[in-house]
């Protein structure tokens, strides 16, 4: 899913947060230190940074802002203090969030996940404003997005709405792997109410118009105890 980057000079904490990303799906580094996190940074770019603002060495502030000198990583703060001018400093310095300790397992996933989603947005944004007539292309598949139509070998597909959004959030996420969820909330979003067999059911009406033989699925593939990838 994606490289996190988790700074914590907190052996238990450190763990603890490895061990709840990795049951996500996420790869995670850990680094003890301000010097060893920008090391590991620089080396492995990571998707997202996980920092605890006090560190030996060199503490997360500074971390930081040496980060952001080379890099746009989402870096998500943690602090024990809960200081109107301590999130001040670390949001002026280019953290995307802040969260104060003690935090619910549950909030740090979710902050985690909003900061991936902006990302992948964000990059999926500036690559359809830089591509000609903004159009995504996978093959002979290719999604006009001035026109919010689809093509497939040059004739325009009869998608409806809900079936349109799935497919660009597909080929947004080419190659990677989505549970059902991470669709739902993709493309569904958190307020509406969904059970998770709309995506089975939308996923088997967007098959029967993009795949050539939709019983044995070349570009929505299944991915047995995890969901689907769009392999193009």
């Amino acid at each position: 899913m994606a490289l996190i980057l988790v700074v914590e000079d907190e052996a238990a904490l450190s763990e603890t947060l490895a061990y709840n990303l990795e049951r996500q799906g996420h790869e995670v580094i850990r680094a003890m230190d301000g010097e060893a996190a920008i090391e590991l940074a620089r080396a492995n770019k990571p998707d997202l940074i996980l920092l605890d603002v006090m560190l030996p060495k060199i503490d997360g502030v500074e971390v930081c802002r040496a980060v952001r000198q080379e890099s746009n990583v989402p870096i998500i703060m943690l602090t024990a203090r809960d200081e109107e001018v301590d999130k001040i400093v670390g949001l002026e310095i280019g953290a995307d969030d802040y969260v104060t300790k003690p935090f619910s397992m549950r909030e740090v996933l979710a902050r985690i996940k909003a900061q991936l989603r902006r990302a992948r947005l964000t990059a999926f944004e500036t690559t359809a404003v830089e591509a000609p007539h903004r159009a995504l292309k996978s093959g002979n598949l290719v999604v006009d997005l001035e026109r919010c139509e689809a093509s497939l070998a040059g004739e325009v597909l009869d998608l409806k709405p809900r079936e349109y959004d799935l497919l660009c959030y597909l080929i947004t996420n080419k190659g990677f792997a989505l549970t059902r969820d991470q669709i739902l909330e993709g493309v569904w979003g958190w307020d509406v109410a969904v059970e998770t067999r709309t995506v089975d059911v939308h996923m088997r009406w967007l098959r029967a118009k993009i795949e050539d033989d939709p019983s044995d699925p070349k570009r929505i593939v299944t991915v047995r105890g995890v969901g689907y990838r769009f392999e193009g």
